[in-house]
């Protein structure tokens, strides 16, 4: 497999959280989205440089497949507009759809909220070999109730807990992850949702309920930050990407998990010695 060139080195502490229960708390305001930490400089040359991860993103997947023993699941979250669907096109859109596919969460139906919040998330962990990518996740339970008050301080905490128990039970079984949450400003935002309105073309992708959500930006922060501080675990650190970028987003993403499929040293499969010295006619 042709070597990807690698990038130079990150100090990607600043974005990371995996201290939880230390009481050492995230702040997110310090991280500015329109940061590119992972930048050369040149937009046209950190395009070619994702391309050329998501490439090796698909040719470690295929190791992956074939060795069957480890998973990976990498958690996508963010505000409206932040760029979860243009990052499962730009970093998984040259993998086979053999062992990768993404799951999209929306608000839960009647039989899911009959059972605890996690059920359906559990239905959805990949299998040996697989790549699955959530485009939201189980991190809304502790979003929106939190933000709109239907959930008290303690249940909060308590899902809390009971998601980082769930993280550690898939780390302990073999399942790599990887939770980003992409962040953008309220003014990009307000770009991004302006250009939905504009275009016909996105206007599927438009409700007016965003504009509801919108006015709640301040309190969904404060959730982003209490979420991250309390669920960022040595076995499931948080990734903080600024996101104001999406050819930033995507190198930054691509890159480190690249760097997490690297990890895993997995070699080709020993081949069967049968195909020593066989021809086919």
């Amino acid at each position: 497999m042709p070597e990807t060139p690698r990038p130079r080195k990150i100090d990607v502490t600043p974005f990371q959280h995996s201290s939880a229960g230390k009481g050492k708390k995230f702040d997110l305001t310090r991280i500015d989205p329109a940061a590119k930490p992972y930048s050369s400089g040149d937009k046209a040359q950190d395009k070619t440089a994702a391309a050329a991860l998501a490439l090796e993103i698909d040719a470690l997947q295929n190791l992956l497949y074939a060795h069957r023993r480890q998973r990976v699941l990498v958690v996508l979250q963010g505000t409206d507009t932040s760029g979860k669907d243009g990052t499962v096109r730009g970093v998984f859109g040259s993998t086979t759809p053999l062992g990768v596919h993404a799951v999209g969460w929306k608000a839960p139906n009647e039989d899911e909220l009959a059972h605890y919040h996690l059920w359906r998330i559990h239905r959805q962990v990949p299998r040996a070999g697989e790549i699955v990518v959530f485009n939201r996740s189980h991190y809304e339970d502790v979003l929106v109730p939190v933000v709109n008050g239907w959930i008290t301080p303690e249940q909060t905490r308590q899902r809390y807990a009971q998601i980082n128990d769930f993280e550690r039970l898939l780390s302990e079984t073999g399942t790599v992850v990887l939770k980003f949450m992409l962040h953008i400003s309220k003014d990009e935002q307000r770009l991004r949702l302006q250009e939905r309105i504009d275009d016909p073309a996105k206007h599927w992708k438009f409700s007016l309920g965003d504009l509801e959500v919108r006015k709640q930006w301040d309190a969904y922060q404060a959730a982003y930050a209490a979420a991250i501080s309390a669920t960022g675990t040595p076995w499931a650190p948080w990734t903080v990407v600024p996101a104001d970028s999406k050819t930033h987003r995507n190198l930054m993403i691509a890159t480190l998990i690249v760097g997490a499929l690297r990890a895993l040293k997995l070699p080709p499969p020993p081949a069967d010695p049968a195909l020593v010295g066989l021809k086919v006619e």
